[in-house]
């Protein structure tokens, strides 16, 4: 069972804005490339359309917290972990880790909850339980993996604060 995926992306120039900084809404981009990855390393797509009723992902919740600038050519580790799982509901963490930094520095944490849904071909659309094949091949990080990342993050915070 999985509760954890990484990707690497370089920050394009077209993702930052006139300061040379990655633009804040990137980092929502960033956390789709992670996910839509996990789905595929468990043999899924984000779509999936083999359902009748065809099957979604909306959000339902989405924040990020930003600790340091990214700019142009930064190589980002995006970091994606389970952090809780219900019959209808996932909720993900995402630690960005700025890799061309010496040593590799944590720079963001997000947060995106998605519903399973079902798109009805009258438009309508209803929460579902996640389908049993990919539900059996996802579990919650486990406590020690979530709370390392969030207590890097947070003394990177607080080191970051007084500056």
């Amino acid at each position: 069972m999985a509760y954890e995926f990484k990707v690497t992306r370089r920050v394009e120039f077209s993702e930052t804005d006139m300061a040379g900084i990655m633009h804040f809404s990137n980092f929502f981009r960033f956390m789709e490339t992670a996910e839509h990855g996990f789905y595929r390393s468990l043999g899924f797509s984000v779509i999936m359309d083999q359902f009748d009723p065809p099957l979604g992902w909306p959000r339902v919740h989405a924040a990020c917290d930003y600790q340091r600038p990214v700019r142009f050519e930064d190589q980002l580790e995006v970091h994606l972990l389970v952090r809780e799982k219900k019959a209808k509901a996932l909720t993900y963490r995402f630690v960005f880790r700025k890799l061309n930094a010496t040593p590799p520095i944590e720079v963001a944490r997000g947060e995106l909850t998605v519903v399973c849904v079902a798109h009805h071909r009258d438009g309508r659309m209803a929460a579902v339980p996640i389908p049993a094949g990919l539900a059996a091949q996802i579990e919650v990080a486990p406590a020690v993996a979530l709370g390392a990342q969030a207590e890097g993050l947070n003394s990177k915070a607080s080191e970051g604060s007084a500056n």
